[in-house]
């Protein structure tokens, strides 16, 4: 069989994956680390190309200090040929060979001249593809100009430029703050925040807030950004329509009750918008767990997530999983993570973390935990649609289809709602659109299934990729 053999295989070179590669090699381990980006830091440490001599400073980045320190024993394991790194490609599909070992086919992630990409084979695979914004519809949320928060973050630390010069940034989860607090110190105007959450849902849980002071200076530093920048932060606070006509011009806003209804003669209009960031948390990146058939769990905030042991691996023998896979709780959680996932992947006898290490890794899980349940995904979000809001933008499916097809046809599930009416059908596959597609059949206040979120998140093939590639197997494999 043709194609680069290794002992450990790791995807995703973001805070897990790094953590985890430099682990495995470090532990004596062969590496190879396949990664969409060119350049290693995945989308929390994200940063502009690294051009000849010229490094980045880091500026906006928290725990820049981490990942210079990963980035320098990385790069220590390339050089001696320990580590293989492979940049610039996708997993589209990923199987056990007959040995109990697994085979990662890959793609280019910019189709080029290049070919296909190569064939992987390792004996341990650890798994770290991150995740992405979650989102919910809200009238207008189609129009030019609405982004997903870490859409606007990622914007903004790869180009070093705006993506306009009006925001308003809504959503819930602390992620919100970086997302605003990033914009105004680049020169923009954040009109406000509007968190649909509550800050005194964090008082039940205050000992696992203080179980990670860390977090609360990094909420003191933003909240400084904001009353240096004047940041209207409005909590129990919704976007009930973006309004425009080529792209966004307005944003209609209430108050919120508790389960997120608004409420009557509450509010207004922000004017003048050029640009509206949603973030209602993370999707996990779960089609390659699925595809090798890790066992799943639902998470506290709604997500399908993978159920790891404290060696982080998975209910599939060899495979390890590391961060937001597991359930999305920082860059700090995955680091341990992938440190912990890295070390095993390499030697099964290995200690992987160290008691302090591991102990720290327990107090950012609680404080994960606590942070999903004091923000919470409103129950009540379908409230605010109207039949005419479009569910999936990829296939223009609005909520009226969706809720005849669950009404009168049954489809209760992601997987018939797709059958029925092309909700996911698009090019994002259900990435955008799964999650509220999964609420709506449920019902409303009714929590997506975990069946239905493992039929959003399965797919035959993980990525995109060109049919002259697939054509090719049989020439390319034998």
């Amino acid at each position: 069989m043709s194609g680069l053999r290794v002992d450990v295989a790791v995807v995703g070179a973001g805070p897990a994956g790094l953590a985890a590669a430099v682990a495995a090699a470090e532990a004596g381990a062969v590496v190879a680390v396949v990664d969409a980006a060119n350049q290693p830091g995945g989308q929390f440490w994200r940063h502009r190309p690294e051009v000849g001599d010229a490094d980045p400073d880091g500026h906006g980045h928290h725990d820049w200090d981490v990942f210079l320190d990963l980035r320098r024993r990385f790069r220590a394991g390339i050089a001696a040929g320990r580590v293989q790194h492979l940049p610039g490609l996708q997993v589209w599909m990923a199987s056990r060979d007959d040995a109990g070992g697994f085979t990662l086919r890959t793609t280019r992630t910019v189709v080029g001249g290049e070919g296909a990409g190569p064939t992987v084979h390792a004996a341990r695979l650890v798994l770290c593809p991150g995740g992405y914004d979650r989102q919910l519809p809200v009238p207008g949320w189609d129009l030019p100009g609405v982004m997903a928060a870490g859409g606007i973050q990622a914007f903004l630390k790869a180009n070093g430029a705006l993506p306009g010069r009006r925001f308003v940034v809504a959503g819930t989860g602390p992620f919100l703050l970086p997302v605003a607090a990033n914009i105004a110190e680049a020169g923009g105007d954040v009109l406000a925040v509007l968190e649909s959450s509550s800050l005194s849902n964090w008082l039940p849980h205050w000992k696992a807030a203080a179980s990670v002071p860390g977090k609360a200076l990094e909420g003191a530093e933003y909240a400084g950004v904001f009353a240096r920048h004047r940041i209207p932060y409005k909590t129990r606070s919704i976007v009930t329509a973006v309004e425009g006509g080529a792209r966004v011009q307005s944003v209609r806003w209430a108050k919120a009750d508790a389960e997120g209804r608004a409420l009557p003669g509450t509010g207004g209009v922000f004017e003048d918008v050029d640009v509206v960031g949603f973030g209602w948390g993370f999707t996990p990146q779960m089609e390659l767990p699925l595809s090798l058939g890790a066992g799943t769990r639902v998470d506290a905030d709604g997500s399908l997530v993978a159920v790891v042991d404290e060696r982080q691996e998975s209910s599939v023998p060899g495979l390890f999983l590391a961060g937001e896979v597991t359930g999305v709780g920082g860059a700090v959680l995955a680091v341990l993570e992938g440190q912990a996932a890295g070390t095993a992947a390499a030697d099964p006898a290995a200690v992987v973390l160290p008691a302090k290490d591991a102990a720290r890794r327990d107090r950012h899980r609680r404080f994960a935990q606590a942070m999903h349940q004091a923000h919470p995904v409103p129950a009540a979000w379908q409230d605010w649609l109207t039949p005419e809001t479009l569910v999936c933008r990829c296939e223009e499916v609005p909520v009226s289809a969706v809720t005849e097809a669950r009404d009168a046809l049954g489809a209760e599930d992601s997987r018939s709602l797709k059958s029925f009416a092309r909700v996911g059908m698009g090019w994002c596959q259900g990435r955008v659109c799964g999650f509220a597609a999964s609420c709506l059949g449920a019902g409303p206040g009714e929590p997506a299934g975990q069946a239905s979120l493992a039929s959003a998140a399965k797919r035959p093939l993980a990525v995109p990729v060109p049919i002259s590639e697939l054509a090719s197997l049989d020439v390319l494999d034998d």
